[in-house]
């Protein structure tokens, strides 16, 4: 069984020592924390300044024996500034984080490769790495733009997150991925969506953050993408599916998912 990771996303509305006992309860090995709200209407969890629930998620931990994979959400924009997010990174480093997620939102894309070199730093000195997520919406759409910035920052725990929604709907290719050094690629995030593609920023944006689908039930060349990144790493399943949520809640939803996930790989 290949080690599966809960997205937060997934189950966004949980805080994160609820999360970690659900993810127990459904048959994952690691969870991903939001630490870092991303929208105004989304949540997130500042463990880094919350000592009493960074407390409870760390004995949520203990308890059931599921470690954290991943923190997100570093948005880097002109004004990031990279210092600031030492707290962030030192909480994520008190539960045992290997990365921490960053996205490309600085059109300098100079000045963002140095930015997120400098992230790496940062990073290393606790002990994480950082991977780069490509959004078909912004500066870095696909994975050849993507694989040039954590190329030309050059740190060695820097790499690029491939979602397996961002990289069909930025068009990217196989051959494209081919090319990414496999050191470079340390997870996935995993989920379907419908073959056909959104015309607008409005809706990728929607099918991103808010309905996707479980793997195998929708018209993504899901097994065909892992064919290409290195056997073995863990599948982040990374499945907003907001009606869904509110019909069965978001255990059912962490449930469902994983069970959909085992079900394709188990397929030959």
């Amino acid at each position: 069984m290949p080690d599966f990771s809960l997205a937060h996303l997934t189950a966004l509305s949980l805080p994160p020592p609820e999360l970690i006992r659900v993810a127990a309860r459904t048959g994952y090995r690691t969870v991903g924390l939001r630490l870092i709200q991303v929208t105004p209407e989304s949540p997130g969890y500042p463990l880094m300044s919350d000592a009493a629930m960074l407390r409870d998620t760390r004995r949520a931990m203990a308890e059931t024996g599921i470690g954290v994979w991943d923190i997100e959400f570093v948005r880097i924009t002109p004004e990031t500034d990279i210092a600031a997010l030492e707290p962030f990174l030192a909480a994520g480093a008190e539960l045992g984080a290997r990365y921490a997620i960053a996205a490309p939102y600085d059109p300098d894309l100079v000045r963002l490769a140095d930015r997120f070199g400098a992230l790496c730093d940062l990073a290393g000195r606790h002990g994480l790495g950082v991977v780069l997520e490509f959004f078909p919406w912004t500066v870095v759409p696909g994975v050849t733009a993507a694989a040039a910035i954590v190329a030309a920052a050059d740190r060695p725990n820097g790499g690029i997150l491939v979602d397996t929604l961002h990289f069909d709907r930025s068009g990217s290719t196989l051959d494209e991925l081919d090319r990414v050094p496999a050191a470079r690629l340390p997870f996935v995030h995993v989920c379907d969506v419908s073959a056909e593609r959104p015309t607008t920023t409005e809706g990728l944006l929607h099918n991103a953050r808010a309905e996707r689908l479980p793997p195998g039930e929708g018209g993504l060349d899901i097994k065909g993408i892992l064919c290409h990144v290195p056997p073995g790493i863990p599948l982040a399943l990374e499945v907003p599916m907001q009606a869904l949520t509110r019909a069965i809640g978001p255990e059912g939803v962490a449930l469902r998912v994983r069970e959909a996930a085992s079900r394709l790989l188990d397929a030959g």
